[in-house]
């Protein structure tokens, strides 16, 4: 592996990794563009790519963070509901694989950018605005 492409793999697992730690994304909004953009990975490649990056420990440091500091703020986290998110999580990661693979690469990519574009609005709270805009659009009406 050339020198560029691992400094570029470094720099985009260290944006990755401080946007976990920070606010609790990392994966799939940085790391899944980025090795499209930068490697050329395709849509599949790329969302594999960064479910692996996930098997490995990487975000027990982020983790231990949030741990020691919500139970210094006497809002302790629940290993409970943990388990049971992993649980599901481990159920769902198995099914989304396999439909995934049967989904066609540019139908991928769609697929991912709404979801993108849905949580960038409702984060924002401009939800409801986009969606008054696309009824009034689609309908006619200013109500």
């Amino acid at each position: 592996m050339e020198t560029q492409a691992i400094i570029t793999l470094l720099i985009i697992g260290i944006a990755a990794g401080i946007l976990s730690g920070l606010v609790g994304v990392g994966g799939g909004i940085i790391l899944v563009p980025a090795l499209i953009y930068f490697f050329r990975y395709s849509q599949h490649q790329a969302q594999g790519t960064s479910l692996g990056v996930l098997l490995l420990p990487v975000v027990f440091l982020g983790f231990y963070q949030y741990y020691i500091y919500c139970r210094e703020a006497g809002t302790p986290i629940d290993f409970k509901i943990i388990a049971l998110l992993a649980a599901g999580f481990i159920f769902g990661g198995f099914f989304g694989g396999k439909i995934a693979a049967r989904i066609d690469t540019a139908v991928m990519k769609k697929i991912f950018a709404v979801i993108l574009i849905y949580t960038a609005l409702k984060l924002l709270a401009w939800d409801l605005l986009f969606f008054k805009w696309m009824r009034q659009l689609f309908t006619g009406n200013s109500a």
